[in-house]
């Protein structure tokens, strides 16, 4: 137990407070919809935290020394856009008067890269917990990059990450994998204000949750405490100095996570509405309003009411924070001095940039026609480039072996009592294992590249990314630089059958406005696709990857294209025999089904058919090209095309055409040698061989001007891409 800190909390702070009640009834009342309630309820937890207990400097928003904050409970955006105002991140008040409205800084949940001081874009329940858990997690492998050597709590890169969640945040499985995860790994810098009002939109969650949410997480490992403010059910006093102490403490605890269960009364303190579901998620109504404003004290015909004294009290804030920031530039200053290669590496890190000669340590491959899985090529990628690269790290989850995303050589990034004979390391190592908790595991990575240093990469099998797919929209629609490892990438996975051959994905992965998909033909594409990756900063990728080995084909030689042009998504592999002609077919292949391209293009070769073999790893990174490339690679004249891969034709309508075809799996798989699957299903040369003839004799049959391939839209739209 911490000695007790009297909190300072003044009339001033009180009014300030209620203030923050009253903005809230009156923006949501404004647009007519909105969540009042939490914001209400929880005015006086927000503003502790961001006027009392928080290190940050709203003049600057992303000072390297501040504290995080989550709203892990998105919904009520006005729990965080209030205090953004109040303490002057830039909000002012008609920023609340517009909220939920086109073009306004205030949408429905909170937007990463839309609103100076929102951390993540949260609103989907639990991301928001298990991007706090990312968060909390790179801030201690970039202590261990940049300051290793100086005590807990004394160094510039110390800080604490803090999260309001919900009972709705603390159902969904996302953050109940992601805690459990928090307590294996001792985060002592994350601490989660749980608001247990016992209110969700179908009323009161007993209906649906009746287990000790406490008594899971000290399960879990963490640090718990109670703070009441219902007194048991037996009244209401928001005993502000009561929660102030459980976050000193909590600070304190440097071994574990805390959470501090909160109890409160939703809606407090509308006469009429607070406790209930109506005031979860929906307007109070004009006559509610001004009910809970003359208990309030308030005058019930004014509208969003900010007192200039209490905003000159709330925007001390700002000169608060310029004195921290200014303070911890001295000791930054003093850093420097002293460590000129960290604050180097601190430098990079900070633009994204990658160090000069980096990609020497990429790995090539001879020409074999036994080749290599591009899984185990992946995994040499990582090995080579660990030593050039530190801020690439990650892991997989609880498929090490498989998924090959364990550099050789690298420590664990683990509390050191937790290593294993398989598995050593200490907690600023870099190799990171999730368990198998893959949902959570797409938002922890989502919360490390948030944290803004390090790129993070995470592994499982391909039909497992249906479990991370909410948190793979979101780091698209945040244009977070994470990357996925999906292994085992079709039927070709074979034995393990149709539960574990992906089928629909890859399409399914594909339609997600911002996501490169990358689905490598051979080790040396592998290595390509790695290398354009990491020199794109503002997307997410997942890297698809075969279990079965598949040939090295040889480049620069025999007709073979080098692996140069991988970045722009498509490139002529290999050409017709007269490479001044038009070819009469393009067949365009990806990943393991490549090979059955080229095969084809010899069999067509013997038939007097010239084909065009085409590689396309990256639909999206050939849809950003020139209209000039695009033609060069598959022109608009030759309308007979056709795809192979092993999965659903989906994706590939509009790049085969008018006339193309598609040889492709529609159904599901089964459980025999991955070889067998094959021959079975029809991926053969013979299917790519009939359909190429097939394609060319509908082609003779359309006149007019030829067609290019379709372009879908490149990365995500709307509003907040703007920034």
């Amino acid at each position: 137990m911490t000695e007790k800190t009297k909190l300072e909390w003044t009339e001033l702070d009180q009014r300030a407070v209620d203030t923050v009640r009253v903005l809230a009834m009156d923006a949501v009342e404004k647009v007519g919809n909105g969540h009042p309630g939490t914001a209400m309820s929880l005015a006086p937890a927000a503003y502790l935290l961001f006027q009392k207990v928080m290190r940050h400097n709203p003049a600057d928003p992303h000072w390297a020394g501040r504290d995080r904050f989550v709203l892990s409970a998105g919904h009520s955006s006005l729990t965080l856009y209030i205090q953004l105002y109040l303490a002057g991140f830039g909000l002012e008040l008609d920023d609340l008067k517009s909220l939920r409205t086109w073009g306004s800084k205030t949408p429905g949940h909170p937007e990463y890269r839309h609103t100076p001081g929102v951390e993540t874009t949260t609103g989907p329940l639990g991301q928001g917990v298990g991007n706090a858990v990312g968060m909390a997690m790179a801030a201690r492998r970039e202590r261990g990059l940049l300051d290793p050597e100086t005590a807990k709590g004394e160094s510039l890169f110390d800080h604490n990450v803090y999260v309001i969640a919900s009972d709705g945040d603390i159902e969904e499985g996302v953050a109940s994998e992601a805690s459990s995860l928090a307590g294996h790994q001792k985060l002592g810098n994350l601490t989660v204000i749980y608001d247990a009002n016992k209110i969700s939109i179908e009323d009161n969650t007993d209906i649906a949750l009746s287990e000790d949410v406490a008594a899971r997480y000290a399960a879990y490992g963490w640090h718990v405490q109670d703070v009441d403010w219902t007194g048991g059910g037996t009244g209401y006093e928001e005993n502000v100095q009561a929660l102030y102490d459980a976050l000193e403490e909590a600070k304190a605890v440097t071994d574990k996570p805390s959470f501090i269960r909160l109890h409160t009364i939703i809606g407090w303190p509308s006469p009429g509405k607070q406790n209930t579901g109506k005031i979860h998620g929906s307007a109070l109504g004009a006559e509610e309003v001004a009910a809970t404003k003359k208990v309030l004290g308030w005058d019930p015909e004014q509208t969003f009411q900010v007192a200039d004294d209490v905003i000159a009290h709330t925007r001390e804030a700002v000169d608060r924070g310029k004195a921290l920031e200014a303070e911890w530039d001295k000791g930054f200053e003093a850093w420097k001095a002293a460590n000129g290669e960290r604050a180097e590496l601190l430098a990079r890190l900070q633009k994204r940039e990658l160090p000069a000669g980096w990609k020497d340590a990429l790995p090539s491959w001879d020409a074999d026609a036994k080749g290599v899985a591009t899984r185990a090529a992946s995994g040499d990628v990582l090995t080579k480039l660990a030593p050039e690269l530190p801020e690439l790290w990650g892991g997989s989850a609880d498929l090490a072996g498989s998924n090959n995303t364990t550099p050789k050589g690298q420590p664990s990034f683990i509390p050191a009592e937790y290593s294993t004979k398989e598995f050593s390391g200490d907690e600023y190592g870099r190799v990171l294992h999730f368990g198998i908790r893959e949902h959570a595991m797409g938002a922890v990575l989502n919360g490390i590249a948030l944290h803004g240093l390090t790129r993070p990469y995470g592994g499982t099998f391909l039909v497992f990314s249906d479990y991370m797919r909410p948190s793979v929209r979101l780091a698209a629609l945040m244009k977070l630089p994470v990357t996925y490892v999906w292994t085992h990438d079709s039927i070709g996975l074979g034995e393990d059958g149709p539960t574990h051959q992906p089928i629909e994905h890859l399409s399914a992965l594909r339609a997600i406005p911002g996501l490169d998909v990358v689905r490598p033909g051979d080790a040396n594409e592998t290595a390509a696709a790695w290398e354009a990756i990491l020199e794109h900063t503002d997307r997410p990728a997942g890297l698809v990857l075969t279990r079965q080995n598949v040939p090295t084909f040889p480049r620069g030689t025999d007709g073979f294209a080098t692996t140069e042009n991988v970045r722009k998504g498509a490139y002529v592999l290999l050409d017709t025999d007269d490479a001044e002609g038009t070819p009469d077919v393009v067949l365009i292949g990806t990943g393991s089904e490549l090979q059955i391209a080229v095969e084809a293009r010899t069999k067509l070769a013997e038939e007097g058919v010239n084909a065009r073999v085409v590689s396309m790893p990256s639909r999206e990174w050939f849809d950003e090209q020139d209209d000039a490339y695009r033609e060069s690679v598959i022109p608009a004249d030759v309308r007979a095309r056709v795809s192979v891969e092993a999965g659903i034709a989906l994706s590939w309508h509009d790049i085969v055409g008018d006339s193309g075809r598609s040889v492709s799996l529609e159904h599901y798989g089964a459980s025999a040698a991955y070889q067998t699957l094959y021959d079975e299903f029809g991926i053969t040369t013979e299917a790519v061989v009939q359909a190429a003839k097939d394609s060319i004799a509908a082609a003779a049959q359309i006149s007019g001007p030829g067609v290019p391939p379709g372009r879908s839209a490149a990365g995500p739209v709307g509003p907040a891409d703007a920034n």
